[in-house]
């Protein structure tokens, strides 16, 4: 039977790290339009049809901080606790129904009644190995396709700012340094007409996919699980094409996920295939690519410019390679930042709805695909 989110007796944990800017509002957007605009779908299985569901009574939420008052209003009858660390949360996790926003195997093997974890981040990698969600004990929700906007975005900007070469011009502004010879300025090239290639065409690759249409670009593009993609797109091929799609990319953008797969799928034999001076983009996850043959592929001139908001390892040593390169940009993993975070939080809203009421979650992972 389901339980409404009025009767349900709720006791929720809270920690106190920040999700929302300050003066964001989460209610600027419907979950229908987002459902929409983001082309989310549900889970394959109602909460209500699992065995060990038994409704919301205790909740463990992490990452709400300044939004508790939203919260407590969506959950009136809910106790609320507030904890500042994992370990904390693991004294409360006992008899806990649901985990918002943590998720460890050592958090999950205290929450021996947990059927529910939501994560904020989009990536899943570091929760889908844990013993209890790859055996389908525990239902996982991400994040996913909530801050592709603004990192389809980043991805673009990054393009932009290397196919006009202005990495090598601010740095030399710090000398004073009027670099207007036909030398420096060689290497610059229009992206209108020119071919983008966009590895992982999910949410984030979408949303980057569209904007360079936008700019004129002809745009392809690879999927895992179908040749299906947007008007915009010109073609999607299968993973198993990849190589031989490389080759015609001046732009190839990594919005891969981090899975068995794909962990250092670009490796030397990806970068011998692609166009001799194509740039590299990754706003996917650094491990899926070989760090070293980037890093080769750059020095020799087979990669013209990077732009890297992931690497691996992460954050980058100070004394990398990479750090070196003038046609390099490196962005410490905030693609995601400044963007719509109150979409986090209308799915959090949503889903703490569908869960309480047994109904099918939105962003349900797949263990064995990893997304």
């Amino acid at each position: 039977m389901g339980v409404s989110l009025k009767s349900a007796a709720l006791r929720v944990v809270v920690t106190t790290a920040f999700l929302l800017p300050a003066g964001s509002s989460w209610a600027e957007i419907s979950i229908d339009e987002l459902i929409r605009d983001a082309r989310i779908v549900e889970g394959p299985v109602a909460m209500r049809d699992l065995p060990h569901w038994n409704g919301a009574h205790k909740l463990i939420i992490s990452r709400v901080g300044d939004e508790v008052d939203a919260v407590r209003m969506l959950l009136p009858d809910a106790e609320f606790v507030i904890v500042n660390s994992e370990a904390e949360a693991i004294e409360h996790a006992g008899d806990v129904d649901a985990i918002i926003g943590l998720c460890s195997e050592r958090l999950l093997a205290a929450a021996k009644s947990a059927v529910w974890v939501q994560i904020f981040s989009s990536g899943a990698e570091r929760c889908v190995d844990v013993p209890a969600v790859a055996s389908g004990q525990v239902v996982l929700t991400n994040m996913q396709k909530m801050s592709a906007p603004v990192i389809g975005e980043h991805a673009v900007a990054m393009t932009l700012a290397l196919a006009r070469r202005l990495p090598e011009y601010a740095k030399g502004m710090k000398h004073g340094a009027w670099m207007r010879s036909a030398e420096a300025s060689a290497a610059m090239f229009p992206v209108s007409g020119r071919t983008m290639l966009v590895i992982g065409l999910g949410g984030i690759g979408t949303e980057a996919a569209e904007r360079a249409a936008a700019l004129g670009m002809r745009v392809i593009g690879t999927r895992n699980s179908s040749r299906e993609g947007p008007s915009f797109v010109d073609y999607v091929g299968l993973s198993d094409e990849l190589l031989e799609l490389v080759g015609q990319a001046d732009v190839i953008v990594n919005a891969l996920p981090l899975t068995n797969a794909t962990r250092h799928l670009l490796d030397t034999e990806f970068f011998a295939a692609t166009k001799k001076g194509a740039l590299f983009i990754n706003v996917g996850r650094g491990a899926t690519v070989d760090t070293d043959a980037l890093t080769d592929a750059i020095r020799n001139g087979q990669i013209s410019g990077a732009g890297l908001d992931v690497t691996d390892p992460e954050p980058l040593p100070a004394n990398h390679p990479l750090w070196q390169f003038d046609n390099v940009i490196i962005t410490p993993h905030v693609a995601s930042r400044g963007g719509e975070r109150e979409r986090h939080f209308v799915l959090l809203k949503e889903n703490l709805r569908r869960y309480a009421t047994g109904e099918r979650l939105l962003n349900v992972v797949d263990p064995e695909r990893g997304y």
